[in-house]
């Protein structure tokens, strides 16, 4: 695979570890929920590793952008797996969200495992623990009626997930009543169109942009940073009227 129209860019590298920036869209490995799909962030990797094997220790949904790890020996992404489980990886993202949410606060809501076989959707799955702290950074509000008001409210919110429950992020953001924007499975329809049409182009507003783990090498404390990438920037133009 070519790295000229690699979409993947590189944050760090170093002999063991090799992160990057993935775009909204783009699926990390394959997915039974997406059979026909043939692009894969695995495979970008792959080419910016001169074609060596290169191993995914953690994962970002389809539509999430943002800071993607790789390690690229089977050794270094064992080690890393482990300080995963072991909660010693702190995870920063970034979101907007329909409502004003307090200056800050910690969703403590349990969540049913989601399969990811949707023929299994039906059977009965259990209940985890599942965490996130939330710290406000702007809010803005748009003369805009989308839900019966004159003026439609949002915040820009900085999620910081303790735990690691699929979907955790925009099923808590749901559960609290401030969803995150373009979310099509757990947010609200009429604000997604809106700014689907005002940008263009819709995209969940939700991107990874920090990342602080101890190197599973040198044991070095390693903070890793990706801005968010322009379809997010743009939308996020709205926080300055």
């Amino acid at each position: 695979m070519s790295l000229e129209c690699n979409p993947l860019s590189e944050v760090y590298r170093d002999p063991w570890l090799l992160a990057v920036h993935k775009p909204a869209g783009l699926l990390v490995h394959r997915s039974p929920i997406d059979k026909h799909e043939t692009e894969f962030a695995l495979q970008y990797a792959r080419a910016m590793n001169g074609g060596e094997h290169v191993y995914p220790v953690h994962r970002l949904d389809r539509p999430t952008s943002g800071l993607l790890v790789f390690a690229r020996d089977p050794g270094t992404a064992s080690i890393l797996g482990k300080t995963l489980m072991a909660g010693q990886v702190s995870k920063t993202y970034l979101a907007m969200v329909r409502g004003w949410l307090p200056e800050q606060g910690l969703i403590d809501h349990p969540l049913r495992d989601e399969p990811e076989d949707r023929r299994r959707k039906g059977e009965s799955q259990p209940e985890r623990e599942a965490r996130t702290r939330y710290r406000r950074l702007a809010t803005t509000e748009i003369p805009v009626e989308i839900e019966g008001h004159s003026t439609s409210r949002y915040s820009l919110v900085e999620l910081c997930p303790e735990t690691g429950r699929k979907h955790q992020l925009r099923r808590h953001m749901k559960h609290i009543s401030h969803p995150i924007i373009g979310d099509a499975n757990h947010g609200r329809g009429r604000h997604n169109r809106y700014f689907a049409e005002r940008f263009g182009q819709g995209r969940l507003m939700l991107a990874a942009t920090a990342l602080d783990f101890p190197h599973p090498i040198t044991g070095e404390s390693l903070h890793l940073q990706a801005s968010p990438e322009p379809s997010f920037l743009q939308v996020l133009s709205v926080f300055q009227t």
